[in-house]
């Protein structure tokens, strides 16, 4: 791997000397179709770049990861691979003012989700290829200047299979036995794309109306595999694609630039999507093949509307380097939930993004590798770690803030200057505040100086004196930061102010104000009667951690039910939750709070969340001696409301789901055989094929469901989704010699592909197997240097962190990780980002811990 990076240095330097006319990039993959029982290793990549260089005579690189490569030949000029070819780099010397480069090798399929991934479909067969890339995995596909700023025209030609369909960025026909793609616009090379296969494919259109007599119209197509095809709502993909595009012509005044718009459902897929210009790729779990709930759906939504808002962040303006990276996917994450909620029927959306991504946010900004929203990459590696919870979510909590402090219309206009700006080409930070400062008439210097530049996040806690007739003197919002990040920040927030009317906790006074410097006083609210509850950042203005006074806490541990609106009700469990994992609430008193009051949570989505920290709490958080009694209480909670939701809702597919995740019990378990057997019903509640694993994986893990149950339910679901699920349950199995095999077949071995990694992992690591998995921490410490070294960045990642022995909760375990850390402090930098964030995690589970036994 590490023969495979590239600085950001390296990439400057490059781009000082380079600019790129086009690529011709033809592949052949007609060998993706095995011959005979020899699985396909390699495809013909024959590629043609026409560059520019501004020093004649000077020496620079092009990228590719190839097995072998058959000829290189610069400029007529014939060179030996064998002496100008490392493995991931091609030396081009003494260039000339204008270059021609053609490269032909032979680049390896992947199992990764890598580069050019390729699937057997277990259920028929058929076998199905696409390209995934970000940031820098082209290079595994065609010979190439692998960095976002080297833009270029590319054209693509596929030889595929007869009886395939071929897609890449631009439209594409057939002749000739070859697939021919038209010329895109200026691109980077990360978002080019290719997919192939026998994939079932549905059309639609877009039309606009640009006015002066000018139409849009946008070619639509959605595709997945054809054995997930009875389970394809391609008219809800197609209802969501025309509401947002709709609502971002309407509000970006500049036509969509790429053509066509495809959207590719594909198979062992590592990430939720990729904004590809005109084919856009996801992970075909977002195709249900059971009920799910509508956060599901809104989820679903708010991916499509996100990689859409990319066509124009990211894909028509780029980012120079990866430290711009929020450029792209800051703005994505907002604009994804500014449509949503804008434009579909998901109008709840900022509930979710409150609940759901900002708690994203707030844990990786208390994490040691915390970092400004704009960050310093100095590699690919360091680029690859970063598509994190700051750069998504943390970035799209600090533009809702600046929609605040600007307004909605200022920022808006400066999106228009810029794309119009940049058109085609490459920005930096300076590049979006110069617009924004026109637009507001705002310093956004200082703005970007506090909320984009320094990293960290801060608490606001109100403090309320009464005056003699019990009425507000004074309410002030106190402001502090946890050291290393001492950054105290402006905050645009409104504080509410609550009290019990009539049995429900109602908002009865409301101000907007900046909050600034350690106190301010909110002078709008003085006056008002005593509040039962102070809610700061109510309307979830900013992104800070909401803290409570005595009073409020008190009040929401009697009364949280009794909140009316869901989005302070929301941000109140969040609130709660950051308490929890600060060791500020107790775990057993943020799961006392779960049992009396999630009954009673309207919004499926924040439940959902409710049952996943809950979970989380007793896990991670709660004292050892209490998670006997913890886990009980869970169960039995789980069962009484999953037994009291309405009759086939969708609240209580949702309790199902947690009671499965919790049953423990001799009664749980056999509730869950009975409902898998038909012998135990449950009114309403249809137990299709996703949830009957869902109810398999507890049974396996507590040994009632052996491999021979495990084969049966597999026969019944042969599918590719069938045999994760199997995977998983198998690794779940509490033996010793299963946690074996699976271990050696994670860390001994490479044959899984990156969707059995994931799927085994997830089964390995059981929280009711904490004895059985103890042998594993040494082995953990002992093969890590050697996984990095060795896997794909993708698979050494998934295993360094899903492995990590954080259920062997204990000191020594912590001081197992710091004897690692002190030993390897020249291991690369990215293998210690992942381990450092472990080990904070595990730190801060014994300090919650331990909080509990004290106050106990």
């Amino acid at each position: 791997m590490p023969g495979e990076n590239l600085s950001r240095d390296e990439a400057r330097e490059r781009a000082a000397l380079l600019s790129v006319d086009g690529y011709d990039v033809s592949l052949d993959v007609r060998s993706a179709i095995a011959d005979g029982n020899d699985e396909p290793r390699t495809f013909r990549s024959v590629t043609t770049i026409r560059f520019r260089c501004n020093e004649p005579g000077a020496t620079t690189f092009a990228d590719l990861i190839a097995p072998s490569v058959t000829s290189v030949s610069l400029n007529g000029r014939d060179l030996d691979p064998g002496e100008v070819f490392d493995g991931a780099r091609i030396l081009l010397e003494d260039l000339a003012a204008e270059n021609e480069l053609v490269v032909d090798a032979q680049c390896a399929y992947s199992r990764t989700g890598e580069g050019m991934h390729r699937f057997v479909d277990p259920e028929d067969g058929e076998v199905y290829l696409y390209t995934q890339y970000e940031p820098a995995d082209s290079r595994r596909v065609f010979a190439n200047f692998e960095q976002p700023d080297l833009k270029a025209p590319f054209r693509f030609e596929v030889r595929a299979p007869e009886e395939w369909v071929v897609w890449s960025n631009g439209l594409g026909e057939r002749a000739d036995g070859v697939w021919r793609f038209a010329e895109t616009k200026p691109i980077s090379t990360y978002i080019t794309c290719v997919v192939a296969g026998p994939y079932h494919y549905v059309t639609d259109s877009y039309t606009r109306d640009l006015g002066g007599g000018t139409t849009l119209e946008i070619p639509l197509g959605a595709m997945c595999r054809k054995g997930l095809a009875p389970y394809f709502e391609a008219e809800d993909v197609f209802l969501i694609t025309k509401q947002g595009l709709d609502f971002f012509h309407d509000h970006f005044d500049y036509p969509y630039p790429f053509g066509k718009y495809d959207q590719a459902f594909v198979p062992e897929y590592n990430l939720g999507a990729m904004e590809n210009p005109g084919l856009v790729t996801f992970r075909e779990e977002y195709i249900f093949r059971g009920k799910v709930t509508r956060a599901s759906y809104e989820g679903r939504a708010n991916v499509i509307l996100h990689e859409m808002a990319h066509m124009w962040f990211g894909d028509l303006v780029t980012m120079e380097w990866w430290d711009d990276l929020w450029l792209k996917e800051s703005f994505a994450d907002f604009m994804g939930a500014f449509a949503l909620v804008g434009a579909t029927r998901f109008t709840d959306g900022w509930i979710t993004f409150a609940n759901r991504r900002k708690a994203w946010a707030y844990r990786a900004d208390q994490l040691p590798s915390t970092h400004p929203v704009t960050a310093d990459i100095r590699d690919l590696q360091d680029a690859k770690l970063n598509f994190d919870g700051i750069t998504y979510a943390k970035g799209a909590s600090v533009l809702k803030q600046l929609v605040a402090y600007v307004g909605e219309e200022a920022f808006l206009e400066g999106a228009r200057r810029y794309f119009k700006r940049h058109a085609y080409g490459n920005t930096r930070l300076g590049d979006l505040l110069s617009v924004l400062a026109e637009t507001s008439g705002r310093d956004m210097a200082a703005w970007a100086r506090s909320w984009l530049q320094t990293a960290g996040l801060n608490a606001l806690t109100p403090q309320v004196l009464l005056d003699a007739e019990g009425g507000i003197d004074e309410l002030a919002v106190l402001q502090e930061a946890a050291e290393p990040h001492p950054e105290l920040r402006p905050h645009r927030v409104a504080i509410g102010l609550y009290r019990l009317e009539e049995g429900r906790l109602v908002r009865y006074a409301r101000a907007e104000t900046d909050i600034d410097g350690p106190r301010t006083v909110v002078t709008e609210l003085a006056g008002q009667p005593a509040p039962e509850l102070v809610l700061v950042n109510d309307d979830d203005l900013t992104y800070c951690k909401i803290r409570f006074d005595e009073t409020s806490l008190a009040t929401l541990r009697e009364h949280l039910g009794a909140m009316t609106d869901p989005l302070a009700r929301a941000l109140c469990w969040s609130a709660l939750w950051n308490l929890t994992r600060d060791a500020l609430l107790p775990a057993p008193d943020f799961i006392g709070l779960v049992t009396r009051f999630a009954n009673r949570e309207s919004d499926i989505g924040v439940l959902q969340m409710l049952h996943a920290w809950a979970g989380s709490a007793l896990e991670n958080y709660a004292p050892k001696r209490w998670r006997p009694r913890g886990a009980e209480t869970l169960s039995e909670i789980a069962r009484r409301d999953l037994e009291a939701a309405a009759p086939g809702s969708e609240h209580q597919l949702a309790w199902a789901r947690f009671f499965a995740s919790v049953a423990s019990s001799e009664a749980d378990l056999g509730l869950l055989r009975g409902l898998l057997d038909g012998t135990a019903k449950i009114d309403g509640l249809e137990v299709d094929q996703e949830l009957r694993w869902a109810f398999l994986e507890p049974l396996a893990a507590h040994g009632s469901a052996d491999e021979a149950v495990l084969a049966a339910e597999l026969a019944r679901d042969d599918t590719a989704s069938g045999r994760r699920h199997q995977v998983r349950c198998l690794a779940a199995r509490p033996s010793a010699a299963v946690k074996a095999q699976a271990w050696a077949q994670l860390v001994e071995s490479d044959a899984l592909s990156n969707a059995m990694v994931e799927a085994t992992i997830a089964g390995f690591s059981q929280s009711s197997q904490r004895e059985l998995l103890a042998p594993y921490a040494e082995k953990y410490f002992a093969s890590i240097g050697r996984i990095w070294s060795e896997r794909s960045i993708q698979i050494a990642m998934n295993v360094v962190s899903g492995l990590f022995p954080a259920l062997q909760d204990s000191p020594e375990t912590l001081a197992a990780t710091d004897a690692w850390l002190g030993a390897h402090e020249s291991a690369p930098p990215a293998l210690r980002r992942l381990v450092l964030e472990a080990r904070d995690d595990l730190a801060r589970a014994l300090r919650a811990q331990a909080a509990d036994d004290e106050a106990r």
